[in-house]
């Protein structure tokens, strides 16, 4: 157990906590028994600290290395206290260590009828993703090698080259297989990734 000025933190949102980068919302908490004013008591006693609307952290825990990643699925939270947002495209290449792209803005898929206005800094990208597409990381989701590069391809805003260096390193590290990645292209008619492959010969 987590301990803040002598007062034992609930040990339930220390572990909670720890696998969403050390945050926890304010309807996770209620629903481990800590109504708003005992919230308001610990964070006031500097146990939590509010760190959004809604939303706290535990300070005694280090910031996530994607910190930002983790807040803005935070931030994506629907009335229903679930993440509606994953990291997607550029961010997502960036994540997986496929080809020498900066990400720059955050690059995030959320469902078509999603209603928030994106903060400045945030890219939105509309669509449906199944759960297969998807990796758990500590405190956000993001889209596996296999979709991110197909999204890269059909967004347009990854240039021909960068995209044979992402497809390049995918096949290098075995992340993807070749007739894996050339038989989604083709299911999807991504004419740019069909392209891309070109290079690296006939699938297996």
């Amino acid at each position: 157990m987590t301990y803040q000025s002598g007062k034992p933190i609930l040990r339930e949102i220390a572990v909670l906590a720890a696998r969403q980068g050390g945050y926890f919302t304010a309807r996770q908490a209620a629903g481990l028994g800590y109504d708003r004013r005992r919230l308001a008591y610990h964070a006031a006693a500097g146990n939590f600290e509010r760190a959004g609307r809604g939303l706290y952290r535990v300070p005694t825990m280090p910031l996530s290395k994607h910190d930002d990643l983790v807040r803005a699925s935070f931030w994506s939270r629907d009335a229903d206290d679930r993440a509606q947002a994953v990291v997607s495209h550029r961010t997502a290449l960036a994540l997986h260590g496929l080809g020498d792209l900066f990400a720059g803005s955050i690059h995030l898929t959320v469902p078509p009828g999603f209603r928030k206005a994106a903060p400045r800094g945030y890219m939105l990208h509309r669509g449906v993703l199944d759960a297969t597409e998807l990796e758990d990381r500590e405190g956000f989701r993001v889209t596996n090698p296999l979709r991110t590069l197909m999204d890269a391809a059909e967004a347009g805003d990854v240039g021909d080259d960068e995209l044979a260096k992402a497809v390049g390193d995918a096949l290098e590290r075995g992340v993807v297989r070749l007739a894996r990645l050339r038989g989604a292209a083709e299911r999807g008619g991504i004419s740019r990734l069909l392209s891309a492959l070109e290079t690296f010969g006939v699938a297996e």
